[in-house]
């Protein structure tokens, strides 16, 4: 990290909070952005807001309100859509969209930023990508305007992104390679 950040990188991103919550903290005398990226528990909300700028897995109420504070400087969030039809997977449906933007506009301390998905397993990116652009046109810019962010695309699929307008990528593993396996880093 501290490579790229001499390279002139400043936007990082972690998708484990103790891991994101140590590297922030080691490298506090950087002037990094730190983008949350993983889901997060609503517990933990208040610990992640203390280094995290931004939030991509903004999901349901009970996160907004874990979130909530009016004196805290505003923490800049990507509703994460739930493309599939496994309630199991991270992201509020389509359907519920509207009401959860409403809600986040209404919380203090909050600053919607866009939309956020992950393209389902054996779907199609591209398709899945223009969803989620059409949702942000069609059902966010009516409520949130500024909210015109797209936080979609990843290592294998950052192009179909693109295409569809992505302002946000989310590309860890051809950068910096996978991640070491914990059984691994422990013997």
């Amino acid at each position: 990290m501290q490579e790229l950040h001499a390279l002139g990188v400043r936007d990082f991103g972690e998708s484990r909070h103790q891991e994101a919550a140590a590297k922030a903290a080691a490298l506090v005398d950087l002037e990094l952005r730190w983008h949350f990226v993983g889901q997060l528990q609503s517990n933990k909300a208040r610990a992640v807001r203390e280094y995290a700028s931004v939030l991509h897995s903004l999901d349901r109420p009970s996160l907004l309100a874990a979130l909530a504070d009016p004196e805290a400087r505003p923490i800049d969030a990507f509703i994460q859509v739930n493309l599939t039809e496994d309630p199991a997977r991270g992201g509020v449906r389509p359907e519920g969209l509207a009401e959860l933007a409403e809600q986040a506009l209404a919380t203090p301390g909050v600053r919607l930023a866009g939309l956020m998905a992950v393209a389902g397993i054996g779907a199609d990116p591209a398709r899945e990508f223009a969803r989620v652009r059409e949702l942000r046109d069609r059902v966010l810019r009516p409520i949130a305007p500024d909210a015109a962010g797209l936080s979609m695309g990843m290592s294998g699929d950052w192009r179909a992104a693109i295409r569809e307008g992505a302002t946000h990528l989310r590309i860890g593993t051809a950068i910096t390679g996978n991640r070491p396996d914990p059984a691994y880093a422990r013997t």
